[in-house]
């Protein structure tokens, strides 16, 4: 971790901003001035704690406490009851609460995209042993040697639960009917390989790297492979609160903006960053396990390495953090497709319901971010098919593997 007088230091940077802060002491002054912000120790958790470390929440009027929490449904509890005023929370759980499909129905609030990128899908040592190392070899060997093998994600309706499916899917592996599925918290991924409770998982780092370094695991492909640049973690919170406190909201979304961007900067504030969040406090692991990935240093655990440039971005520019409504859309088709939602939704109102993005534009304003001009953008995924949100129900309907 940073020492103290480092960190000082870091906060230092920011001191000549903060002097009046980035709001008028008027009408625009945070109502509600401190901040509790859950998160999952998570490599992307990064943002929310930088902005907490290095005072750049002080300049826009709020203290942000971070909040280490245990699993992600905690998380959703957590933001359902007020107990946490946002959090560092999975895209798809946001949309699943919003629509009481993964727990209690409350209307959510989606105030920026945290980052893109970063997560992967592991296999276990023993079946890259038996030549299982990417998506069709795991089929072949899952056709050739029957029984029932098991695959964990992180929340039912998660970013990881749907890249793990649509993997499997892309390679003729129906999740549904041909393997089991389980729901593990990420900390816990690694651990439950070693005892041979799964086949394989995804997660975001610095748990696949973790398995990698353990030698009990192999990284069949990464997620940005799946989805170049695709959503990942959102900064989540009720509509209630938004609508309480509006101020504060954009005053957070502004102050985890620019630490977004301070570690997009350089590699020394990758670093940096790396060695604040590996402290106990946040992600309590080895420094090396999550700086390698977090600068685009990939291996995938059988002597293969190299330099991915879509590695876990928290800023690019912006271009990470706008929340597209195509992104929201997105998550809802797969829900659809999986039958966690029984029948199609309004799909575009849904997701302007929860995307805040006229905060957003306020609060990128304040951080001197330009913004797209188009709230959908177009993804080609690793199956050939294009997403661009134009026929979210034709989309969700076109895939041979669905329930």
């Amino acid at each position: 971790m940073l020492k103290a007088g480092a960190a000082a230091g870091l906060a230092g940077a920011f001191s000549a901003l903060s002097t009046r802060g980035a709001w008028a002491a008027g009408s625009d002054k945070p109502e509600k001035e401190e901040v509790k912000v859950g998160f999952i120790p998570l490599t992307d958790c990064a943002s929310v704690v930088m902005a907490s470390v290095l005072g750049i929440d002080k300049k826009y009027g709020i203290k942000i406490t971070p909040s280490k929490e245990a699993s992600w449904p905690g998380v959703r509890d957590k933001l359902v009851n007020g107990e946490l005023d946002a959090a560092h929370v999975l895209y798809g759980l946001i949309y699943g609460v919003h629509l009481g499909v993964s727990g209690p129905k409350k209307d959510m609030a989606v105030l920026m995209t945290i980052n893109n990128n970063g997560q992967a899908i592991t296999l276990s040592k023993k079946l890259a042993d038996k030549g299982a190392v990417d998506g069709a070899s795991l089929a072949r060997l899952m056709k050739a040697e029957k029984r029932e093998y098991t695959f964990a994600q992180t929340f039912p309706t998660g970013t990881h639960a749907m890249w793990l499916y649509y993997w499997l899917a892309a390679n003729g592996i129906d999740p549904m009917k041909d393997a089991k599925i389980i729901t593990v918290p990420p900390p816990q991924m690694v651990a439950n390989m070693r005892v041979g409770n799964m086949d394989g998982y995804c997660v975001g780092e610095p748990w696949g790297h973790r398995a990698i370094a353990d030698g009990i695991g192999i990284t069949a492909i990464t997620t940005q492979d799946i989805w170049r640049d695709h959503p990942e973690k959102v900064l989540g919170t009720s509509a209630e609160w938004v609508k309480k406190y509006p101020n504060t909201a954009r005053a957070l979304t502004a102050a985890v903006l620019e630490a977004g961007k301070w570690i997009d900067a350089s590699l020394s504030n990758k670093n940096k960053m790396a060695e604040t969040i590996a402290d106990k406090s946040y992600v309590n692991t080895s420094v090396d396990v999550i700086n390698q990935r977090i600068l685009g240093r990939y291996q995938n655990g059988l002597g293969k390495t190299w330099d991915d440039p879509n590695y876990m971005k928290f800023f690019n520019d912006g271009a990470v953090n706008f929340p597209y409504l195509s992104d929201g859309m997105w998550f809802l088709t797969q829900q659809k497709r999986w039958g966690l939602l029984k029948s199609d939704v309004d799909y575009l109102a849904v997701a302007k319901q929860i995307n805040q993005i006229d905060l957003y534009k306020d609060a990128a304003g304040m951080a001197k971010v330009s913004v797209p001009k188009d709230p959908m953008r177009s993804s080609k995924l690793v199956d050939g098919a294009v997403w661009d949100g134009k026929n979210p129900q034709a989309y969700a309907a076109s895939f041979n593997i669905k329930v």
